[in-house]
């Protein structure tokens, strides 16, 4: 096995910038210079998203930036030692002790395990403080082998590192949590027998490799200070090795530090539960375990439904807003419902170049009646046009029931489902559209959640998610959307697509501006997921007398093509102004920009976010309004170029895309000379000859 860390990838006592982003940058470098990753494009992006989730910023001047990527050829750590220190988000202040840890895609256990080792070795104190006075990078090699090796390592690595080795025995008593494997169980089990109370708690983090190992170590540390029992289940990359049932059975209660779902929650079924994010048990593990004992003596405490998703629920102390769950839910329903729209409009527009537009009139009689060996008039492209627009057809109808029913399970998990998927169909039956999917779905996730929360008899509990709540939450969520919300929502829907129709001209144009400036503002982000998502719920009530839905989906998908392409041909009109891995990264741009990939622009935009997301907007906004003002239509969701027998007028949305690209190339490269001028007038001697 090759070494995690060599001093090649250590940097000491150096300047590399006060914010996150300037020092993932610089040893996201460091690994790619080191031949461990490919890419340097693709791994800074993959760690600065990662860090976007979650701060990993620590108590103790300590962080731990680190993702999964496919860039990575190897498992691999980067340490510095910054001066000055740099804001990761930490409560207690920035941090001058950075470990960036960068995971293959496909990372095997065995070195993922190494990996948590490090980072639970990183809240002992006297490691980091053998890491501060470290004079050279072999020192730092050898403190740091001492950690995930402790088998291997010498004895001045072992005593410098004190009781830092995670895993073994001095580890164990410090953090429980490491115990004898690095994704098992925490505390020692005379312990959690003996004291007064017993807790359980469990850790995970998406990515699994950092946080999930140290929370569990800061929680075990904070209540063996406090006399308490616990034991900690890591639900981390490197594996996870249940509880016991018995232990289970025997707490008081349980923590959830968690920033995705629990994996087989119905085990901690009826438990007084506190539940936060992940790095709240490494910020406050102390606050946590106080949390926890009094949930233990309060009868009126959450608890853990068999089935609802405590991990995703505000909880106490820690938990999302009311803003950040509707968000998340929402966001949710648009994201399952995407792939019945991506398919069911691919179908359709299939069955169009097949069969023809008058398809639509004659397909439920084809299918019905004909078949392979009984072509219908028209013949086999007739029939098979008929088949796939029919297939897409039922695809789509799913929109509105899996937007609701999706919308709803964000909110409730399981038991939310059913309400959902009922609440959308009765939205599609009285035409309320995706606007009355979105609000039956949110009815019915609300009161499913509200009667999880509910203290139901024991007897009574197992039939609760699977019959009662479904029964009583479709009542109330489609009920409400047939005596009282469903013809208003259906007259607004009706109005809006009635208005959209009519768009023309002028007015056409300008909501292709707004559309253009949403899709290039933030590549991939929220509110260019919130334009996407506008027009895919409105895909399915296109049609060939009304095509204001297709074109709204024609503007967003060329916008977003805009701003890789224009990276790319930026490129080339001016190469000085791009550093070398920039304008490799271009090259890939064509590509992420001719299908529809707007993130193909993130690494210019994370390079130079004041000069390219600007210049993206203005080229992304007339192109939007070309599309719109011309009528070019698009039945595919997504795919660009590569979806040209679903566009409307292709001449014209490949003009439009043309067009936004060469303004925004122009405008990025005028901007970079204008800077550029100015630093050079500045600082004659900094720019080069």
């Amino acid at each position: 096995m090759s070494q995690l860390i060599t001093e090649q990838l250590v940097t000491l006592d150096e300047n590399l910038g006060t914010t996150s982003e300037e020092v993932i940058r610089h040893l996201a470098q460091r690994v790619v210079d080191t031949g461990r990753a490919s890419a340097f494009e693709g791994l800074y992006a993959d760690a600065v998203a990662r860090e976007q989730k979650t701060a990993t910023g620590v108590p103790g001047g300590i962080a731990i930036p680190h993702c999964r990527s496919t860039a990575v050829l190897e498992p691999t750590l980067a340490m510095a030692r910054l001066e000055p220190r740099a804001d990761f988000g930490a409560k207690d202040g920035p941090a001058d002790l950075v470990f960036f840890i960068a995971a293959p895609e496909g990372a095997d256990k065995e070195h993922l395990q190494l990996l948590s080792k490090l980072a639970r070795s990183l809240v002992k104190k006297d490691f980091t403080a053998s890491l501060r006075s470290a004079v050279s990078p072999a020192e730092i090699v050898a403190l740091v082998e001492g950690a995930v090796y402790p088998e291997k390592a010498p004895a001045t690595a072992a005593a410098g590192t004190g009781s830092t080795a995670a895993g073994a025995g001095p580890a164990a008593a410090a953090a429980p949590a490491a115990g004898s494997a690095p994704a098992g169980a925490a505390a020692e089990p005379g312990t959690a027998r003996t004291a007064q109370k017993t807790l359980v708690a469990v850790t995970a983090c998406p990515t699994g490799i950092a946080h999930t190992y140290m929370a569990a170590d800061s929680l075990a540390a904070a209540a063996e200070e406090a006399g308490i029992g616990l034991q900690v289940e890591t639900q981390g990359s490197a594996g996870a090795t249940p509880l016991d049932p018995a232990v289970i059975n025997a707490a008081d209660a349980v923590i959830f530090a968690v920033d995705v779902d629990v994996r087989e929650k119905e085990r901690f079924a009826g438990k007084p539960v506190i539940q936060s994010p992940v790095k709240r048990a490494i910020d406050e593990p102390d606050v946590m375990i106080r949390e926890a004992l009094a949930a233990a003596d309060n009868p009126n405490a959450r608890r853990v439904s068999a089935t609802a998703d405590i991990s995703e629920h505000a909880g106490a102390g820690g938990g999302e807003s009311f803003g950040g769950k509707l968000k998340r839910a929402l966001l949710t329903g648009v994201s399952y419902m995407i792939p019945f729209v991506a398919g069911g409009g691919l179908l359709i527009a299939l069955g169009f170049l097949l069969g023809g537009y008058d398809i639509t009139g004659v397909a439920d009689q084809v299918v019905l009646e004909n078949s392979v060996f009984n072509l219908p008039d028209g013949g086999l492209m007739t029939y098979l046009g008929a088949v796939l627009f029919k297939i897409g057809a039922l695809s789509m109808g799913f929109l509105v029931p899996a937007l609701a029913g999706y919308i709803a399970y964000a909110l409730a998990d399981r038991p939310g489902i059913a309400p959902g998927f009922t609440a959308g169909a009765v939205a599609l039956f009285m035409g309320g559209g995706f606007l009355g999917g979105m609000v039956g779905g949110l009815i019915a996730g609300f009161f499913a959640y509200w009667l999880t929360t509910l203290a139901a008899p024991r007897w009574l509990r197992g039939l609760m998610p699977v019959v009662i709540i479904p029964l009583l939450a479709s009542i109330v969520a489609s009920g409400a959307m047939f005596l009282f919300i469903g013809g208003p929502i259906a007259a607004l829907t009706q109005g809006l697509n009635t208005w959209l129709s009519g768009l023309t001209g002028t007015s056409a144009a300008i909501l292709g501006v707004i559309l253009g400036l949403m899709m290039c503002f933030d590549l991939g982000g929220p509110v260019n997921k919130v334009a996407y998502s506008f027009a895919v719920a409105g895909l399915g009530a296109g049609s060939a007398t009304n095509q204001a839905p297709w074109m709204i989906m024609a503007a967003v998908m060329a916008a977003g093509m805009v701003p890789p392409l224009a990276m790319a041909l930026a490129t080339v009109l001016d190469r000085r102004r791009f550093s070398l891995a920039e304008r490799e990264n271009g090259k890939a741009a064509w590509l992420l920009g001719a299908s529809f990939i707007s993130e193909g622009a993130i690494p210019f935009a994370a390079a130079d976010p004041l000069r390219v997301i600007p210049a993206s907007m203005v080229g992304g906004a007339v192109t939007g309004a070309i599309c719109m003002a011309t009528g070019v239509t698009s039945q595919a969701p997504h795919g660009g170029l590569f979806v040209f027998f679903a566009i409307g007028n292709l001449l014209m949305f490949i003009v439009a895309i043309v067009v936004g690209t060469i303004i925004s190339a122009l405008a990025v490269v005028a901007l970079k000379r204008y800077a550029v001028r100015k630093e050079a007038a500045a600082e004659p001697a900094a720019v080069p000859a």
